[in-house]
């Protein structure tokens, strides 16, 4: 795309961060983002819930606060309009809870059902947290469990267990405002929220944005009950392998890692969780604090490739 000059985009499209970051004066931005995807769960609630969760996730992991939303629905002309009604009604619940108002939106007719948000936050100029702020001598801190791709996956042919999906959802109806309000107690130098291109995708983008190496530690990453399960049992989305052929040219593994936790790498991930760089004394802090967030590795500085598996 065409790049337009203009010294209030603070954060564009260059380093593919997770919003947009416009300033309004010397002491106000605008975190700008949008989200939208076909469901993933079976309940229309939930999945409008889901979708909301998702967006707003983007302005969070830019230290920001969500202030309005935008709907973005596509619907069948002939769909069942409560269909539609339900995932509405849990979309604007999610947006509640998060104190962010839904100010209308847009809908078109499509064969394939297809919802999310536009996302307005704000946030003070000097105070983003970008993915291109990790230094080298950081810890990196990661929120939540990977799986919901799998998992998901799984539930489509019939194989996910009860428990397996009832853990899934609630990790992707968790709101990360609790992760970031805990994390801007502290000296954070780099976050970025692990969405689409999964763990690996997400973290491959923060070390080239921050020109460093990230040293990752994969049994120490959470996974959510029954991922692994799901990947040896071939629920293994497109999504993952796409993920997989983008970015496992950038991983060196330098030692042994079991095939299906590295498949669960890459999953892509839905509402997940924020990869959160900061000094190693501030990291243990939060863990104290935030007892989801969990120690995956450490920052380097830019070694032969931007990731390395220990």
């Amino acid at each position: 795309m065409p790049r337009i000059a203009n010294p209030n985009v603070l954060v564009g499209f260059d380093t593919a961060d997770d919003a947009g970051v416009y300033r309004l004066s010397a002491d106000l931005a605008l975190v700008q983002t949008v989200d939208f995807f076909t469901p993933i769960v079976d309940d229309p609630f939930t999945f409008g819930a889901i979708a909301a969760a998702n967006a707003l996730s983007d302005v969070y992991a830019m230290g920001g606060t969500p202030i309005s939303a935008l709907s973005i629905v596509a619907f069948p002309a002939n769909g069942d309009p409560e269909v539609l009604e339900s995932i509405l009604r849990g979309g604007v619940e999610k947006m509640r809870e998060a104190g962010c108002a839904v100010l209308g939106g847009h809908s078109v007719a499509d064969s394939e059902i297809k919802f999310g948000y536009a996302v307005t936050g704000t946030i003070h100029p000097e105070r983003v947290k970008t993915n291109s702020g990790a230094r080298a001598g950081d810890a990196l801190v990661f929120t939540k469990a990977i799986g919901t791709g799998v998992i998901g996956t799984a539930l489509k042919r019939g194989i996910a267990s009860e428990a397996a999906v009832e853990a899934a959802i609630a990790s992707m109806l968790t709101l990360n405002r609790a992760a970031c309000e805990a994390m801007l107690r502290f000296d954070v130098h780099g976050c970025t929220d692990v969405t689409g291109f999964g763990f690996l995708g997400h973290a491959r983008e923060m070390a080239l944005a921050s020109g460093v190496t990230l040293e990752i530690e994969p049994a120490r990453i959470p996974l959510l009950p029954r991922a692994l399960d799901a990947v040896r049992a071939g629920a293994v989305p497109a999504g993952l392998r796409n993920n997989r052929d983008f970015a496992s040219c950038a991983v060196d593994a330098q030692a042994p890692i079991d095939p299906a936790l590295l498949d669960l790498l890459y999953d892509p991930q839905t509402s997940g969780g924020l990869l959160i760089a900061l000094p190693e004394s501030d990291a243990a802090a939060l863990e104290r604090v935030f007892p989801a967030a969990k120690r995956v590795g450490r920052v380097l500085p830019r070694d032969n490739k931007p990731m390395v598996l220990r």
